[in-house]
């Protein structure tokens, strides 16, 4: 019974390792946006950690696909049952971390392909843990399936087959596109709010300074405030969650005004998605213009999609000769759109049509 027990964990265990780094391997620099928010302030307090989040990522996820691997062919036991307890452990204290302060609302686990509230990413490693320590307390149980040179030759060639799938994905797009802006998706229905859907029942509240400290008030309060109370912010606190569509916070801002209900409506519309023109990567930024150009001359309209500031953009036109405007959009709504930057998207009346990265520019269909 102990061995079935011991076996079926190391099945169930490796598969489900292998699936989740390869799904997160897909897009790494997805992933990488996950570590950032847990390292910044108000989460981890880890901001020093974010230059090198992308490295992370990468490192992580072709870490837990390997180790997936090495505990089904049986390398190395003690090595890889180790590391699989000093995984979960430490993603098991960060999704009740994320859940229970309510800091990060989807861990990441499965990338886009699967998304998990905080509670069931951390329902789903506390039973990995239960698992793992099976496989911590059975080693002996776990034996190579494989002489030692195949069992070598598996667990190399699976290290290099990850290793290239992160370098291609990196440099290229994910193989499988999981986000809701992936091609053949049109944006107008992606934000559509189905009749009888919940609607989200949302508190207004606003924040004064009073004496030097900020407190909340609620709308009722604003009558009432305290003599010299200073207005510091307004957010929006949730209380029940309601239907969200898969497009939200899309925006196509220019000079204040939104311009998405005319923009995707265009039989013809490039965009170049640049969510941080600070960062963004040279060489894609001096191929846009000739794309520009290119297109108009074949019909297109041609915008630029960001998050920058008006500064960040003056600078990013006159250092890249840009002569197409930059509309402004959400940051994180970028992000997921494309995960280059730059990055290129063709949309036919709000529909995706192509997206590529923008070293795979070469192949843009106009």
């Amino acid at each position: 019974m102990k061995n079935i027990l011991t076996q079926f964990s190391r099945i169930f265990v490796g598969l489900l390792f292998i699936i989740s780094g390869l799904i997160k391997l897909n897009d790494p620099v997805g992933f990488s946006f996950k570590l950032e928010e847990y390292f910044s302030e108000g989460v981890l307090n880890l901001p020093f950690l974010i230059p090198y989040a992308l490295a992370l990522a990468v490192f992580i996820v072709i870490f837990e696909a390997v180790l997936g691997v090495m505990l089904l062919v049986g390398f190395k036991t003690k090595f890889t049952v180790w590391s699989l307890l000093l995984m979960i452990v430490f993603f098991t204290f960060l999704t009740f971390y994320s859940a229970y302060f309510n800091k990060v609302t989807d861990c990441g686990c499965f990338g886009d392909a699967l998304k998990l509230t905080p509670w069931e990413s951390f329902t789903k490693d506390v039973v990995l843990l239960f698992f793992i320590l099976i496989l911590f307390l059975n080693q002996v149980l776990i034996r190579p399936i494989f002489s030692k040179k195949i069992t070598n030759v598996i667990v190399v060639s699976s290290i290099g087959l990850s290793a290239f799938m992160g370098y291609w994905v990196l440099n290229h797009l994910p193989l499988k596109d999981f986000r809701a802006y992936k091609v053949g998706t049109n944006i107008q229905k992606g934000m559509e709010f189905p009749e009888g859907a919940e609607q989200s029942v949302v508190e207004m509240v606003f924040i004064y300074k009073v004496n030097g400290v900020d407190q909340e008030f609620g709308a009722d309060d604003l009558g009432k405030l305290p003599e010299g109370a200073v207005f510091v912010d307004r957010i929006d606190k949730v209380i029940s969650q309601g239907y969200i569509p898969p497009i939200h916070d899309f925006t196509m801002e220019l000079n204040g005004s939104d311009y998405k209900d005319e923009l995707l409506v265009e039989p013809k519309l490039l965009m170049f998605v640049t969510y941080d023109l600070e960062t963004s990567e040279k060489e894609g930024m001096q191929i846009l213009e000739k794309l520009h150009q290119d297109a108009v001359a074949k019909g297109y309209k041609v915008i630029g999609m960001t998050a920058s500031d008006e500064t960040e953009i003056a600078k990013a036109k006159k250092d890249n000769n840009l002569t197409f405007d930059f509309y402004f959009c959400d940051g994180t709504t970028l992000k997921t759109i494309e995960r280059a930057n730059p990055s290129i998207v063709v949309l036919h009346n709000g529909t995706i049509v192509q997206k590529l990265h923008y070293k795979d520019s070469g192949d843009l269909k106009l």
